[in-house]
């Protein structure tokens, strides 16, 4: 067997598809399937069961995978150890992270670890679902929100600052409210995704308060939020990176102001912080610098 045919075999399982494997690895679709066909022949054995409309490993095909991965594992940690020695980061860096967050903040630190770093390329993928880096192949995720316990490293960022925002119109109708409780007289905005609470916490010095937001909105994506409280329909919590532009120009203002919602955290992940390869730590520490 070559590690060629078992890298083949490995991104076919990944992606659900031959067409799909082979866009991510440069090649003809027709190669690859007679590289997997190549590779079954030498090993006697039926790897995928395939039809014209899906694609599925046997039981056989299932344990080589998992073996796959484990030897293209030990060769990638090979690897990386050698790149240890190099002080310029250089190869290709694969990432993901959330849409929202890549957006505002992410791709603006590529940019710059693309221009510091010219032996470097960048493939990121920005996401809703969340990413298994061992089994899709990537180096480093960044991740908002606290982490559940897991196998892979981490290394926190910094965090995000949250405050609760409404349109300056929607509050000379409805009123300003001068307490946590009022808000509950008011048409509540909510995200719906990662992992925030439909519960707002707040807190004022040593006092706390919880208000259920039964939200009149709640939509997986922070730019709708935005949007809906520019439009006056309510009062939202959001993050300030995502509402910057709106406050500094009148569209959005603060509401509450005394009264802070919990900070979020940002959290760089990684398979293993074994052999932690130049580009990676390059990158990790551009995060860190921007926070």
């Amino acid at each position: 067997m070559e590690l060629q045919e078992l890298s083949a075999f490995v991104k076919v399982v990944q992606t659900g598809s031959f067409t799909r494997a082979a866009e991510s690895l440069g090649t003809q679709k027709a190669h690859l399937s007679r590289v997997i066909t190549q590779l079954e022949k030498k090993l006697e054995v039926r790897l995928l069961e395939r039809t014209t409309r899906s694609l599925s490993l046997t039981e056989v095909g299932r344990e080589m995978f998992e073996r796959a991965v484990g030897i293209l594992g030990a060769v990638d940690d090979a690897q990386r150890a050698a790149q240890k020695t190099q002080a310029e980061p250089r190869g290709v860096l694969k990432l993901t992270c959330g849409v929202e967050f890549g957006m505002v903040a992410v791709s603006r630190w590529i940019t710059d670890y693309l221009q510091r770093y010219p032996q470097v390329q960048v493939q990121a993928e920005f996401t809703g679902r969340l990413v298994d880096l061992v089994h899709e192949g990537f180096d480093l995720a960044i991740r908002v929100g606290n982490l559940p316990d897991s196998s892979l490293a981490a290394r926190k960022l910094g965090s995000l600052e949250y405050g609760l925002f409404a349109s300056p119109e929607y509050l000379s109708r409805r009123g300003v409210p001068a307490t946590p409780a009022a808000l509950s007289a008011h048409d509540r905005l909510a995200f719906s995704g990662g992992t925030q609470s439909q519960t707002w916490r707040l807190r004022n010095g040593s006092d706390e308060a919880c208000v259920e937001t039964a939200p009149r909105l709640l939509v997986n994506n922070s730019f709708a939020v935005r949007d809906a409280v520019a439009q006056g329909l309510g009062v939202a919590q959001l993050p300030l990176v995502v509402i910057q532009h709106q406050l500094s120009q009148g569209l959005l203002v603060r509401v509450l102001p005394d009264w802070k919602p919990p900070d979020m955290p940002v959290h760089a992940v990684f398979p293993s912080a074994r052999y932690l390869t130049p580009k990676v730590r390059a990158f990790i520490d551009l995060g860190v610098e921007a926070f």
